[in-house]
């Protein structure tokens, strides 16, 4: 197009507007800022490239959770899963630890955020602000970003019906300190306080039902020590006992009771007294191989969608208000729960359960 061309479009373009305005219309109005703003966030958003690849996901989630969980995932974002199923989140935060010069793991998903915390203290974990975190209660979630509380569970008790009714009398336990009474001798097991976080939060939990006075509840766990006959590696493997009928009862976690319930194991699940939570947590590993996919894994585990998958596949509670929970599963609002001091809790762990050990004769 030569320049004579040119300046008549230019010239027809202008009179035609000058035409318009005198004929009472107007001239196309010119982009506000905050339109402009907005189309260029939707063209960068459109632009953005979808995560893609694999993750690597060390797991304290039970089994079944697992498999549809992580499979909702994939089929939402396309991203694929290798996971290591340890139930146990002492074990998974020891793992990480280890691996600190070159880590294995992309996510650590699952267990009290008491095991999530110390990696982050230690610069092991990468910092992300999720923009699902928003509305989460400031307990649900690290001020720093190293972890995001996504479910919560509760501490109760599981009983094998049978053995209940023919060895203890069929009463269940409604405070902790009944757990002290002669026909439980040798009759309980335990989540291994070292491995698992239940274990931990048992004896955390007795710590503030006596108000942080440490002795008297080392001398709880040392009367209850006799009546524990296993301190057992995972909580989930706990539980499988009690449904054996090898063991009368266990405390453990009232989600995972009612799952075990649901398959028609001959147990029941009751909630003593000033008992104890927790807040189970989501992570990223510092050094993920795969970061983008890693934070979309956290932006989609707290999405309603996410939530309820997990609420109606464990029976755990969500962090998302608007997550009604599962049927017949107790929440925070209708226990009598101890004043659970969760920073307290996690600054002293190493400590609180070295104290355990000497107390009870196992260091």
């Amino acid at each position: 197009m030569n320049r004579r061309t040119l300046l008549k479009l230019v010239g027809v373009s202008v009179a035609a507007e000058g035409l318009a305005i005198a004929c009472g219309g107007a001239a196309a109005p010119s982009p506000s800022p905050a339109a402009t703003t907005a189309a260029t966030t939707a063209a960068t958003v459109a632009a953005s490239p979808k995560p893609t690849g694999r993750i690597s996901i060390y797991s304290a989630l039970n089994e079944s959770t697992n498999n549809q969980l992580f499979a909702a995932f994939t089929t939402a974002t396309g991203v694929q899963v290798d996971v290591l199923p340890l139930a146990a989140a002492g074990e998974l935060q020891t793992r990480i630890t280890a691996e600190k010069a070159s880590p294995k793991a992309d996510i650590f998903v699952g267990g009290s955020s008491e095991f999530h915390d110390p990696l982050g203290k230690q610069g092991l974990l990468e910092p992300y602000v999720s923009p699902g975190a928003k509305d989460l209660k400031p307990e649900f979630k690290d001020a720093n970003g190293n972890w995001t509380g996504w479910y919560t569970g509760i501490f109760g008790f599981i009983s094998n019906n049978d053995r209940l009714a023919k060895e203890v009398g069929g009463k269940k336990p409604a405070t902790w300190d009944d757990l002290l009474d002669a026909a439980w001798k040798g009759k309980l097991v335990m989540p291994d306080p070292i491995k698992t976080g239940g274990g931990y939060i048992f004896i955390a939990t007795q710590i503030f039902r006596f108000n942080k006075d440490e002795a008297k509840a080392m001398a709880y766990m040392k009367a209850l020590h006799p009546q524990i006959a296993q301190y057992v590696a995972t909580s989930p493997g706990a539980l499988t006992l009690i449904d054996q009928g090898q063991f009368v009862g266990c405390p453990n976690w009232a989600h995972d009771i009612l799952t075990e319930k649901s398959k028609g194991n001959p147990i029941d699940l009751s909630i003593p007294t000033d008992t104890g939570f927790e807040v189970g947590a989501v992570s990223i590993v510092k050094g993920s191989k795969n970061l983008p996919a890693s934070k979309a894994f956290i932006d989609w585990v707290l999405t309603p969608e996410a939530g309820a998958l997990n609420v109606k596949l464990s029976n755990r509670g969500s962090t998302i208000p608007s997550i009604a929970p599962a049927p017949g599963s107790p929440t925070l609002a209708q226990v009598k729960l101890v004043n659970y001091d969760r920073a307290w809790a996690t600054d002293n762990k190493d400590r609180i359960l070295k104290l355990w050990q000497s107390t009870v004769g196992l260091s």
